[in-house]
């Protein structure tokens, strides 16, 4: 019998053996998650799109200006939902 072999049956008796505890649940992420992804995501673009000199980017500038019009506003929209979702629900609770 191999060592790894021998080593898997001792530790699956030794956890059968012992008493289960109870595995705390993860923390819970953050509803902004999201949000702050696509507010950097979209600043980034905004950068590369509008501001940046540096001709290796120029032929990407309209993909990144596009990208930031777009993630910019949905970043602050996304925002605001949570935010009043969040209201509703503590009130809710209340």
């Amino acid at each position: 019998m191999s060592n790894s072999l021998r080593a898997a049956k001792i530790l699956t008796r030794s956890v059968m053996s012992s008493p289960k505890k109870k595995i705390p649940p993860p923390p819970p992420m953050s509803p902004y998650i999201f949000t702050i992804l696509l507010f950097f995501f979209g600043l980034w673009c905004f950068y590369d799109g509008w501001l940046t000199s540096d001709p290796d980017m120029q032929k990407h500038a309209l993909f990144n200006k596009v990208l930031s019009i777009v993630l910019l506003p949905w970043g602050v929209y996304d925002f605001f939902k949570i935010r009043k979702a969040r209201n509703a629900e503590s009130t809710d609770q209340d």
